[in-house]
């Protein structure tokens, strides 16, 4: 992991528990050929309006601490699935009715795959 990365991926997962996000989970895709970026986070949380909370606490953890901005947002509107695509890590935040339905873990289960303690 470079250090810029390691750096966004801290920024990332402070702003996620800094609203308290559920099952925060970073999947490394390095060595999947083809794979879209290099890292997925995901986390969920148990309302719409947490669902938006956690979307901007990563926006602003992420500028304050590293001067980053996603380059695309996805989903804001709806409350069920947020993305924050930073190039090299694409956030997904979902709500946690929704996520299952997903099921991003295992459609990219040959990613390496850390679960993160609740904090």
């Amino acid at each position: 992991m470079t250090a810029p990365t390691t750096a966004l991926l801290d920024a990332i997962i402070e702003g996620l528990r800094d609203v308290k996000a559920r099952h925060i989970t970073i999947m490394d895709l390095r060595k999947i050929p083809n794979a879209v970026t290099d890292y997925f986070v995901i986390a969920h949380g148990t309302s719409r309006t947490q669902v938006d909370a956690l979307a901007r606490s990563v926006e602003v953890s992420t500028y304050v601490h590293i001067h980053e901005v996603p380059w695309g947002k996805h989903g804001l509107r709806n409350g069920e699935w947020v993305i924050l695509d930073f190039s090299n890590v694409v956030v997904h935040i979902f709500h946690e009715e929704v996520r299952p339905r997903y099921a991003l873990e295992e459609l990219w289960g040959d990613a390496e795959i850390k679960v993160l303690e609740e904090a």
